[in-house]
Protein backbone atom coordinates (compact mmCIF):
# COMPACT_ATOMS: atom_id res chain seq x y z
CA UNK A 1 0.00 0.00 0.00
CA UNK A 2 1.41 3.33 -1.31
CA UNK A 3 2.70 5.33 1.85
CA UNK A 4 1.85 9.19 1.76
CA UNK A 5 4.72 10.95 4.01
CA UNK A 6 3.72 13.91 5.51
CA UNK A 7 6.91 15.98 7.36
CA UNK A 8 6.23 17.45 10.38
CA UNK A 9 7.92 20.59 12.18
CA UNK A 10 7.56 19.90 16.11
CA UNK A 11 8.78 23.18 18.47
CA UNK A 12 9.02 22.67 21.96
CA UNK A 13 8.04 18.86 22.41
CA UNK A 14 11.22 19.26 25.25
CA UNK A 15 8.03 20.05 27.25
CA UNK A 16 6.03 17.76 29.13
CA UNK A 17 3.00 18.06 26.86
CA UNK A 18 5.01 18.03 24.36
CA UNK A 19 6.87 14.78 25.22
CA UNK A 20 4.43 12.93 26.11
CA UNK A 21 0.95 13.70 24.65
CA UNK A 22 2.33 14.68 21.46
CA UNK A 23 5.34 12.80 20.57
CA UNK A 24 5.13 9.53 22.30
CA UNK A 25 1.17 8.96 22.77
CA UNK A 26 0.27 10.38 19.48
CA UNK A 27 2.95 11.23 16.32
CA UNK A 28 4.91 7.96 17.75
CA UNK A 29 1.87 5.98 18.04
CA UNK A 30 0.18 6.59 14.71
CA UNK A 31 4.07 5.83 13.20
CA UNK A 32 3.70 2.57 15.14
CA UNK A 33 0.41 1.29 13.84
CA UNK A 34 1.44 2.63 10.12
CA UNK A 35 0.06 5.90 9.75
CA UNK A 36 -3.69 6.59 9.24
CA UNK A 37 -6.11 6.23 5.98
CA UNK A 38 -6.12 8.64 3.71
CA UNK A 39 -9.38 8.98 1.16
CA UNK A 40 -7.50 7.40 -1.46
CA UNK A 41 -6.59 4.31 0.74
CA UNK A 42 -2.94 5.06 1.15
CA UNK A 43 -1.34 5.33 4.36
CA UNK A 44 -0.21 9.07 5.65
CA UNK A 45 2.44 8.66 7.81
CA UNK A 46 3.97 11.39 10.03
CA UNK A 47 7.66 12.04 9.61
CA UNK A 48 8.50 14.31 12.55
CA UNK A 49 11.74 16.88 13.08
CA UNK A 50 12.23 17.85 16.67
CA UNK A 51 13.11 21.43 17.13
CA UNK A 52 14.55 22.92 20.44
CA UNK A 53 17.13 25.65 21.73
CA UNK A 54 19.17 22.98 23.47
CA UNK A 55 20.92 21.24 20.96
CA UNK A 56 21.36 18.62 24.22
CA UNK A 57 18.33 18.36 25.26
CA UNK A 58 16.80 17.85 21.55
CA UNK A 59 19.50 15.32 20.62
CA UNK A 60 18.65 12.76 23.93
CA UNK A 61 14.47 13.17 23.15
CA UNK A 62 15.05 12.27 19.23
CA UNK A 63 17.23 9.23 20.40
CA UNK A 64 15.52 8.35 22.95
CA UNK A 65 12.36 8.12 20.96
CA UNK A 66 13.19 6.84 17.85
CA UNK A 67 12.97 10.08 15.35
CA UNK A 68 15.62 10.58 13.00
CA UNK A 69 15.75 14.08 12.45
CA UNK A 70 16.47 16.94 15.29
CA UNK A 71 17.55 20.35 14.59
CA UNK A 72 18.25 23.81 16.89
CA UNK A 73 17.56 26.06 13.52
CA UNK A 74 13.59 26.88 13.10
CA UNK A 75 14.06 28.55 10.21
CA UNK A 76 15.98 25.98 8.53
CA UNK A 77 13.09 23.95 8.93
CA UNK A 78 10.64 26.33 7.90
CA UNK A 79 12.17 26.68 5.03
CA UNK A 80 12.36 23.03 4.17
CA UNK A 81 9.58 22.48 1.75
CA UNK A 82 9.55 18.58 2.33
CA UNK A 83 8.41 19.34 6.24
CA UNK A 84 4.27 20.50 5.41
CA UNK A 85 3.17 21.11 8.75
CA UNK A 86 4.24 23.29 11.74
CA UNK A 87 3.31 22.22 15.20
CA UNK A 88 3.58 24.31 18.22
CA UNK A 89 3.82 23.68 21.78
CA UNK A 90 6.54 26.42 23.16
CA UNK A 91 5.87 28.68 25.91
CA UNK A 92 2.10 31.06 25.39
CA UNK A 93 4.14 34.08 24.87
CA UNK A 94 6.29 32.92 21.69
CA UNK A 95 3.25 31.87 20.31
CA UNK A 96 1.82 34.13 17.89
CA UNK A 97 5.01 34.91 16.67
CA UNK A 98 6.12 31.51 15.33
CA UNK A 99 2.91 30.70 14.37
CA UNK A 100 3.05 34.24 12.29
CA UNK A 101 6.62 32.92 10.65
CA UNK A 102 5.28 29.26 9.66
CA UNK A 103 2.33 30.69 7.94
CA UNK A 104 4.57 33.09 6.14
CA UNK A 105 6.90 30.19 5.22
CA UNK A 106 3.69 28.31 3.67
CA UNK A 107 3.34 25.77 6.46
CA UNK A 108 0.19 23.87 7.72
CA UNK A 109 -0.58 24.80 11.41
CA UNK A 110 -1.96 23.10 14.22
CA UNK A 111 -0.99 24.61 17.75
CA UNK A 112 -1.72 24.20 21.38
CA UNK A 113 -3.55 26.61 23.35
CA UNK A 114 -3.48 29.45 24.32
CA UNK A 115 -3.27 29.99 20.38
CA UNK A 116 -2.17 33.54 21.69
CA UNK A 117 -1.66 36.35 24.64
CA UNK A 118 -4.54 38.23 23.21
CA UNK A 119 -7.61 38.57 21.20
CA UNK A 120 -6.19 40.65 18.40
CA UNK A 121 -3.30 38.21 17.85
CA UNK A 122 -5.05 35.30 17.88
CA UNK A 123 -7.47 36.65 15.47
CA UNK A 124 -4.44 38.11 13.27
CA UNK A 125 -3.30 33.98 13.20
CA UNK A 126 -7.09 32.96 11.81
CA UNK A 127 -7.03 35.49 8.94
CA UNK A 128 -3.20 35.39 8.35
CA UNK A 129 -3.88 31.46 7.85
CA UNK A 130 -6.57 32.27 5.41
CA UNK A 131 -5.35 34.40 3.32
CA UNK A 132 -2.24 32.30 2.75
CA UNK A 133 -4.59 29.10 1.98
CA UNK A 134 -3.28 26.97 4.92
CA UNK A 135 -4.91 24.53 6.78
CA UNK A 136 -4.75 24.71 10.80
CA UNK A 137 -6.08 23.78 13.71
CA UNK A 138 -5.96 23.75 17.46
CA UNK A 139 -5.41 21.20 19.98
CA UNK A 140 -8.68 20.48 22.26
CA UNK A 141 -8.11 17.57 23.57
CA UNK A 142 -10.81 17.10 26.11
CA UNK A 143 -13.35 16.66 24.09
CA UNK A 144 -11.82 12.88 23.36
CA UNK A 145 -11.53 12.14 26.33
CA UNK A 146 -13.56 9.56 27.45
CA UNK A 147 -15.40 10.60 29.73
CA UNK A 148 -16.58 12.92 27.64
CA UNK A 149 -17.63 11.08 24.83
CA UNK A 150 -19.73 9.00 27.14
CA UNK A 151 -21.58 12.42 28.11
CA UNK A 152 -21.78 13.54 24.35
CA UNK A 153 -23.55 9.94 23.71
CA UNK A 154 -26.23 11.10 26.76
CA UNK A 155 -26.69 14.29 25.48
CA UNK A 156 -27.17 12.86 21.75
CA UNK A 157 -29.22 9.87 23.29
CA UNK A 158 -32.17 12.23 24.98
CA UNK A 159 -30.85 10.30 28.44
CA UNK A 160 -30.96 13.92 30.22
CA UNK A 161 -33.97 15.88 28.98
CA UNK A 162 -33.84 19.43 29.09
CA UNK A 163 -30.27 19.92 30.76
CA UNK A 164 -30.63 22.40 33.25
CA UNK A 165 -27.32 22.73 34.98
CA UNK A 166 -23.20 22.26 34.95
CA UNK A 167 -20.56 21.52 37.94
CA UNK A 168 -17.26 21.22 36.97
CA UNK A 169 -14.23 20.97 38.96
CA UNK A 170 -10.70 20.56 38.10
CA UNK A 171 -7.31 20.63 39.81
CA UNK A 172 -4.98 19.07 42.29
CA UNK A 173 -2.60 20.39 44.87
CA UNK A 174 0.63 21.39 43.18
CA UNK A 175 3.36 21.56 45.17
CA UNK A 176 4.75 24.54 46.19
CA UNK A 177 8.75 22.86 45.46
CA UNK A 178 10.11 23.42 48.72
CA UNK A 179 9.24 20.36 50.36
CA UNK A 180 8.39 18.19 47.29
CA UNK A 181 9.37 19.21 43.81
CA UNK A 182 6.26 20.34 42.14
CA UNK A 183 3.95 18.61 39.45
CA UNK A 184 4.07 21.64 36.48
CA UNK A 185 6.81 24.15 35.48
CA UNK A 186 7.43 27.26 37.48
CA UNK A 187 6.18 29.79 34.48
CA UNK A 188 2.95 28.50 35.50
CA UNK A 189 3.29 30.80 38.35
CA UNK A 190 4.38 33.82 36.96
CA UNK A 191 2.17 36.41 35.34
CA UNK A 192 4.94 38.38 33.41
CA UNK A 193 5.53 35.15 31.86
CA UNK A 194 2.29 34.35 30.85
CA UNK A 195 1.51 32.22 33.24
CA UNK A 196 -2.10 31.42 35.44
CA UNK A 197 -4.83 29.19 35.94
CA UNK A 198 -7.20 31.83 33.91
CA UNK A 199 -5.80 31.85 30.85
CA UNK A 200 -4.78 28.17 30.58
CA UNK A 201 -8.41 26.49 31.79
CA UNK A 202 -10.97 28.87 30.21
CA UNK A 203 -9.62 27.94 26.63
CA UNK A 204 -10.52 24.40 27.76
CA UNK A 205 -13.77 25.30 29.12
CA UNK A 206 -14.76 27.71 26.16
CA UNK A 207 -14.64 24.30 24.01
CA UNK A 208 -16.01 21.68 26.43
CA UNK A 209 -19.18 24.15 26.70
CA UNK A 210 -19.79 25.15 23.33
CA UNK A 211 -19.54 21.76 21.68
CA UNK A 212 -21.49 19.74 24.36
CA UNK A 213 -23.47 22.07 26.40
CA UNK A 214 -23.89 24.97 24.12
CA UNK A 215 -22.53 28.32 23.10
CA UNK A 216 -21.47 30.62 26.41
CA UNK A 217 -23.41 33.87 26.53
CA UNK A 218 -21.64 35.26 29.66
CA UNK A 219 -19.17 34.59 31.87
CA UNK A 220 -18.16 35.79 35.74
CA UNK A 221 -14.88 34.92 37.23
CA UNK A 222 -13.12 35.39 40.12
CA UNK A 223 -9.58 34.64 40.27
CA UNK A 224 -7.15 33.96 43.20
CA UNK A 225 -3.19 33.80 44.12
CA UNK A 226 -3.88 31.50 47.11
CA UNK A 227 -0.22 30.09 47.54
CA UNK A 228 2.58 33.49 47.21
CA UNK A 229 5.61 31.62 47.43
CA UNK A 230 6.92 29.71 45.36
CA UNK A 231 10.26 27.43 44.98
CA UNK A 232 11.64 26.95 41.34
CA UNK A 233 12.92 23.93 39.56
CA UNK A 234 16.95 25.08 41.04
CA UNK A 235 14.96 25.11 44.36
CA UNK A 236 15.50 29.16 44.12
CA UNK A 237 12.19 30.90 45.82
CA UNK A 238 10.49 33.25 44.21
CA UNK A 239 6.92 35.27 44.22
CA UNK A 240 4.06 33.31 42.63
CA UNK A 241 2.35 36.38 40.94
CA UNK A 242 -0.28 34.50 38.83
CA UNK A 243 -3.39 33.14 39.70
CA UNK A 244 -3.70 29.33 41.01
CA UNK A 245 -7.39 28.99 41.40
CA UNK A 246 -10.44 30.26 39.76
CA UNK A 247 -14.09 29.76 40.33
CA UNK A 248 -16.23 31.03 37.09
CA UNK A 249 -19.97 30.52 36.03
CA UNK A 250 -21.31 30.78 32.99
CA UNK A 251 -24.89 31.01 31.15
CA UNK A 252 -25.07 29.13 28.15
CA UNK A 253 -27.36 28.79 25.44
CA UNK A 254 -30.80 27.43 26.08
CA UNK A 255 -30.86 28.88 29.43
CA UNK A 256 -28.10 26.08 31.00
CA UNK A 257 -25.97 27.48 33.95
CA UNK A 258 -22.05 26.71 34.42
CA UNK A 259 -20.07 26.46 37.18
CA UNK A 260 -16.60 25.37 36.61
CA UNK A 261 -13.80 25.39 39.71
CA UNK A 262 -10.16 25.28 38.52
CA UNK A 263 -7.74 24.66 41.15
CA UNK A 264 -4.10 23.98 41.06
CA UNK A 265 -4.75 24.55 45.45
CA UNK A 266 -7.34 21.39 46.16
CA UNK A 267 -6.88 18.11 47.54
CA UNK A 268 -9.07 16.33 45.35
CA UNK A 269 -11.91 14.04 47.33
CA UNK A 270 -14.15 13.15 43.80
CA UNK A 271 -13.94 10.76 41.33
CA UNK A 272 -11.36 11.99 39.10
CA UNK A 273 -9.43 15.20 38.33
CA UNK A 274 -11.81 16.63 36.24
CA UNK A 275 -15.58 15.81 37.11
CA UNK A 276 -18.41 17.56 34.99
CA UNK A 277 -21.85 17.06 37.25
CA UNK A 278 -24.78 17.13 34.27
CA UNK A 279 -28.31 17.76 35.86
CA UNK A 280 -31.22 17.43 33.64
CA UNK A 281 -35.14 16.62 33.93
CA UNK A 282 -34.47 13.60 33.37
CA UNK A 283 -31.60 12.21 34.59
CA UNK A 284 -28.16 13.04 35.85
CA UNK A 285 -24.34 12.00 34.54
CA UNK A 286 -21.22 12.54 36.42
CA UNK A 287 -17.91 12.08 33.84
CA UNK A 288 -14.38 11.91 34.69
CA UNK A 289 -11.69 11.44 32.07
CA UNK A 290 -12.98 8.14 31.27
CA UNK A 291 -15.38 7.05 33.36
CA UNK A 292 -19.15 8.28 33.56
CA UNK A 293 -21.95 7.48 36.11
CA UNK A 294 -25.65 8.19 35.84
CA UNK A 295 -29.05 8.45 37.76
CA UNK A 296 -32.30 8.74 35.76
CA UNK A 297 -35.16 9.88 37.17
CA UNK A 298 -37.20 6.95 37.75
CA UNK A 299 -34.39 5.90 40.22
CA UNK A 300 -33.54 8.81 41.71
CA UNK A 301 -33.70 8.29 45.85
CA UNK A 302 -35.70 10.50 48.28
CA UNK A 303 -33.98 12.37 51.10
CA UNK A 304 -35.38 14.61 53.25
CA UNK A 305 -33.69 16.89 55.54
CA UNK A 306 -32.95 15.80 59.06
CA UNK A 307 -29.99 16.95 60.63
CA UNK A 308 -30.15 15.35 63.56
CA UNK A 309 -29.76 11.83 62.54
CA UNK A 310 -26.51 10.19 60.46
CA UNK A 311 -27.76 10.17 56.64
CA UNK A 312 -29.08 6.73 55.80
CA UNK A 313 -28.60 7.01 51.94
CA UNK A 314 -25.42 6.20 50.32
CA UNK A 315 -25.56 8.06 47.51
CA UNK A 316 -22.58 7.24 45.66
CA UNK A 317 -23.96 3.82 45.88
CA UNK A 318 -27.44 4.80 43.97
CA UNK A 319 -25.46 5.88 40.45
CA UNK A 320 -24.80 3.37 37.48
CA UNK A 321 -21.65 3.25 36.12
CA UNK A 322 -21.40 3.32 32.11
CA UNK A 323 -20.39 -0.15 30.53
CA UNK A 324 -17.22 0.36 28.43
CA UNK A 325 -18.53 -0.78 25.07
CA UNK A 326 -15.96 0.21 22.77
CA UNK A 327 -12.72 0.98 23.28
CA UNK A 328 -10.83 4.87 23.07
CA UNK A 329 -7.81 6.31 21.88
CA UNK A 330 -5.45 8.66 23.30
CA UNK A 331 -7.59 12.01 23.26
CA UNK A 332 -4.22 13.76 21.53
CA UNK A 333 -3.75 10.95 19.13
CA UNK A 334 -7.24 11.49 18.51
CA UNK A 335 -7.19 14.81 16.97
CA UNK A 336 -3.85 14.45 15.64
CA UNK A 337 -5.19 11.76 13.42
CA UNK A 338 -8.10 14.00 12.17
CA UNK A 339 -5.58 16.70 11.40
CA UNK A 340 -3.64 14.94 8.85
CA UNK A 341 -6.62 13.22 7.49
CA UNK A 342 -7.98 17.04 6.65
CA UNK A 343 -3.99 18.05 5.18
CA UNK A 344 -4.00 15.11 3.01
CA UNK A 345 -7.55 14.96 2.34
CA UNK A 346 -9.26 18.82 2.72
CA UNK A 347 -12.31 19.39 3.73
CA UNK A 348 -13.71 20.81 7.07
CA UNK A 349 -11.69 20.94 10.18
CA UNK A 350 -13.77 22.67 12.33
CA UNK A 351 -11.61 22.83 15.64
CA UNK A 352 -9.26 25.78 14.03
CA UNK A 353 -7.64 28.66 14.62
CA UNK A 354 -10.67 30.71 15.00
CA UNK A 355 -12.35 28.53 17.32
CA UNK A 356 -8.99 28.79 19.24
CA UNK A 357 -9.72 32.62 19.38
CA UNK A 358 -12.62 31.91 21.24
CA UNK A 359 -10.38 30.29 23.82
CA UNK A 360 -8.05 33.08 24.20
CA UNK A 361 -11.66 35.49 24.29
CA UNK A 362 -13.30 33.58 26.83
CA UNK A 363 -9.88 34.04 28.97
CA UNK A 364 -9.58 37.38 28.81
CA UNK A 365 -12.85 38.29 29.57
CA UNK A 366 -12.73 36.24 32.74
CA UNK A 367 -9.65 38.29 33.39
CA UNK A 368 -11.46 41.36 33.01
CA UNK A 369 -14.41 40.12 34.81
CA UNK A 370 -11.98 39.04 38.36
CA UNK A 371 -10.74 42.97 37.61
CA UNK A 372 -14.39 44.87 37.34
CA UNK A 373 -16.26 42.52 39.87
CA UNK A 374 -18.98 42.22 37.24
CA UNK A 375 -20.69 39.38 34.94
CA UNK A 376 -19.72 40.39 30.82
CA UNK A 377 -21.34 39.28 27.73
CA UNK A 378 -19.56 37.00 25.42
CA UNK A 379 -20.31 38.63 21.79
CA UNK A 380 -20.27 36.80 18.89
CA UNK A 381 -16.01 36.69 17.55
CA UNK A 382 -15.97 37.40 14.08
CA UNK A 383 -13.29 37.63 11.76
CA UNK A 384 -13.50 41.29 11.46
CA UNK A 385 -14.24 41.45 15.53
CA UNK A 386 -11.43 43.32 17.38
CA UNK A 387 -12.61 42.19 20.72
Amino acid sequence: MTEHRVGIIMNGVTGRMGTNQHLVRSINAIRAQGGVAAADGTRIVPDPILVGRSASKVEALAKQHGVARWTTDLDAALADRNDAIYFDSASTGLRAQLIRRAIDAGKHIYTEKPVATTVEDALDLYRRAERAGVRHGVVQDKLWLPGLMKLQMLIDSGFFGRILSLRGEFGYWVFEGDWQPAQRPSWNYRKEEDGGIIVDMLCHWRYVLDNLFGGVKRVMCIGATHIDERWDERGVRYAATADDAAYATFELEHGVIAQINSSWTTRVRRDDLATFHVDGTLGSAVAGLTDCWVQPRAMTPKPVWNPDIPQTIDFFGTWQKMPANRSYENAFKAEWELFLRHVVDGGPFRWNLLEGAKGVQLAELGLRSWAERRMLDVPPLTVGSEQ
